[in-house]
């Protein structure tokens, strides 16, 4: 089955980052990270979801962390340097990002905002994202996803 491509894989092409693509079918409506993990055949410990949270500053900040993890905001503030970070209603996550919930990607927002990745991907050979659409997936090393959207790791979780 070919895939077109989406903006995230685009940005990864120009950039001279190596990924693997993994589509999956989302007609049955389960499209929350431990299901598209199954779909993929990955571990839940290799596939991330993408967080959008805001700053009592307004800034936006994106935390990307595992399907099964919970995101701890209080460390997500003090990793941004914030008091407090709040998740972006799922509403706004199109106006901020330009993507939609279940299909947001990392790589390719429209803006690059300040991006965490949760301290634990460091020492995976590779981890699996958002492509930026439902049913497609992007697997690539951690070392070039924090390349691409300027990462810093950090301990996240809960």
């Amino acid at each position: 089955m070919s895939v077109s491509k989406t903006n995230a894989m685009r940005i990864l092409d120009q950039h001279k980052v190596e990924y693997g693509v993994h589509s999956y079918d989302n007609k049955d409506g389960n499209i929350d990270g431990v299901s598209v993990a199954a779909k993929i055949k990955k571990q839940p410990e290799q596939v991330y979801k993408t967080l959008v949270a805001q700053g009592t500053s307004k800034d936006v900040y994106v935390y990307i962390i595992e399907v099964e993890a919970e995101l701890d905001l209080k460390k997500a503030a003090k990793a941004a340097g914030e008091k407090k970070v709040e998740m972006l209603p799922v509403k706004d996550i199109q106006k901020y990002t330009g993507y939609i919930r279940g299909g947001c990607s990392p790589v390719g927002m429209k803006k690059l905002y300040p991006t965490f990745i949760d301290q634990r991907a460091e020492g995976l050979e590779t981890m699996v994202v958002s492509a930026g659409k439902i049913g497609l997936q992007i697997e690539l090393s951690p070392a070039d996803l924090q390349k691409v959207v300027h990462a810093h790791f950090a301990d996240l979780l809960k």
